[in-house]
């Protein structure tokens, strides 16, 4: 063999290592995209999802309470339910938010604040107006419905990202394969061929 033919055969041989790693790190981003899409589904959209079902349950537990005009309730489980809300809240805010999420988060907390500061002038007043206390707990109540749709349309598209990663880790896979067996047939014909000499 020539020292051309040699140069040949590493320039070759260095083009599909190349080609091999190339595929292989593309395949290893594709695989990252997987993982920070399942960990942003778990993190960020399931969380999520348990919080504002915690914070629909307290709502809930207010509004009951100021229907019935529960002195009790506003007596000694008003001040635990609040604290449990203003937990959870914070508990949200450090879940990573999309910009129609933060603007919907934004109106909720402001609603949280102008309910506790309406409880007040409501306890004060020997719960004969309920009529601010109703309309901030509706605000909640359907904030807390927009960030749940939000929820779900997060996790849709999570999983798009997901589903389009994989896709393309299997399509390189496909074109890893094929390209190697088309290497493989190309090596045996080198190997196995023999020119002819040239009679003289």
């Amino acid at each position: 063999m020539t020292f051309y033919n040699k140069i040949k055969w590493i320039l070759g041989i260095l083009i599909v290592f190349v080609l091999i790693i190339t595929t292989n790190l593309i395949d290893k981003n594709n695989f990252v995209r997987v993982r920070d899409s399942v960990e942003t589904i778990y993190e960020d959209r399931l969380i999520a999802k348990d919080l504002i079902f915690e914070m629909l349950k307290s709502i809930q537990e207010k509004e009951l309470a100021v229907l019935v005009s529960d002195s009790t309730f506003f007596k000694y489980r008003n001040e635990t339910i609040n604290d449990h809300l203003t937990t959870l809240v914070l508990r949200f805010d450090k879940t990573k938010l999309t910009k129609d999420e933060a603007e919907v988060f934004g109106n909720l907390k402001e609603n949280v604040k102008l309910l506790i500061a309406s409880e007040k002038s409501f306890v004060k007043t020997e719960k004969s107006n309920n009529v601010d206390m109703l309309k901030h707990i509706s605000g909640l109540k359907e904030n807390l419905n927009d960030l749940s749709k939000i929820q779900i349309d997060e996790g849709r598209r999570q999983m798009s990202i997901s589903k389009r990663a994989v896709d393309t880790v299997e399509l390189f896979t496909h074109i890893e394969i094929y390209f190697l067996i088309f290497l493989a047939v190309v090596v045996q014909v080198i190997i196995m061929y023999q020119p002819k000499d040239k009679e003289k």
